[in-house]
């Protein structure tokens, strides 16, 4: 990451590409025990979270991915209680989640408080869903959580995510994907942020694997566009055991009770036609 005449410029060198947004301010900065979290103001995309340097949300356009790690797995499980999400410390995916009246309990569960201490101060939009009676949110260990969560007691976990390293890298490996897997009722879906579709299938093939030997024999990875991310197209892969497919209550879907911005049946519908050089290049 690099600031230069007011630009704030990521290099992402998975992809081989950089990103830059025109800032107007630098806002806010805490050092936690687990990374810098940084918050800036821009001319076109409002605020900005940056987390060891990495983009992590703007204003502008992280519905797109808050919406898709959310209504897809919850609209393709047949009537989804309890949830849990590993991560997802700025709470937009809570929100979203919490838009389902069916859902009875979510625990949001993330490593680093000031992630979301620094969401409700900068994004409180995001976190206007956090006094919910429904909500608990936990600020500890996702990996130990959910080694410790009960056996088939979840129908859905939602693995909200950052890269692959760091404090996320213990959430892309068999050991996690066995506990989610055995913490999942016998129709549970896992569902966690895969990265670019376009750029790294290999990271998404490598996943699938590991989820795989988990236990899961079905996957679906869902493509969105997400400009602030490296490519500008990002993904989620769900997870089911069983077989299962991925149908989802499409009536339901249509006549949701809630709004959305980018998230509907007739987007849901066609998001599961995998393009065919993604379709080619994964490997089940």
């Amino acid at each position: 990451m690099t600031t230069h005449d007011n630009w704030f410029i990521e290099h992402f060198q998975p992809t081989g590409s950089a990103i830059g947004f025109r800032l107007t301010a630098k806002l806010d900065e805490v050092q936690s025990p687990f990374q810098k979290i940084e918050i800036y103001d821009s001319t076109d995309w409002g605020k900005l979270m940056v987390i060891d340097g990495a983009m992590m949300l703007t204003a502008k356009d992280n519905f797109f991915y808050h919406e898709m790690i959310s209504h897809p797995v919850l609209f393709t499980h047949p009537a989804p209680k309890r949830v849990v999400i590993i991560g997802g410390g700025d709470c937009g995916t809570l929100r979203e989640v919490l838009k389902h009246p069916g859902v009875a309990s979510v625990t949001q569960c993330d490593i680093d408080e000031q992630v979301t201490r620094m969401a409700e101060k900068h994004f409180p939009e995001l976190c206007r869903s956090n006094g919910d009676p429904r909500a608990e949110l936990l600020f500890d260990d996702g990996v130990a959580y959910m080694a410790n969560c009960p056996a088939g007691s979840v129908d859905v976990v939602i693995v909200d995510s950052t890269d692959p390293v760091g404090p996320g890298e213990g959430l892309f490996n068999k050991a996690f994907y066995e506990s989610c897997c055995r913490a999942l009722k016998e129709d549970g879906i896992l569902v966690q942020q895969s990265e670019s579709p376009l750029m790294q299938l290999e990271l998404i093939n490598d996943m699938r694997a590991e989820m795989g030997k988990a236990g899961f024999d079905s996957f679906k990875t869902l493509p969105f566009p997400q400009p602030c991310y490296p490519t500008g197209w990002w993904s989620v892969t769900l997870a089911r055991k069983g077989g299962r497919g991925f149908d989802f209550r499409q009536a339901d879907s249509s006549t949701k009770a809630f709004d959305t911005l980018y998230y509907t049946a007739a987007l849901h519908t066609g998001v599961l036609a995998t393009p065919p050089f993604v379709a080619s290049a994964l490997r089940d």
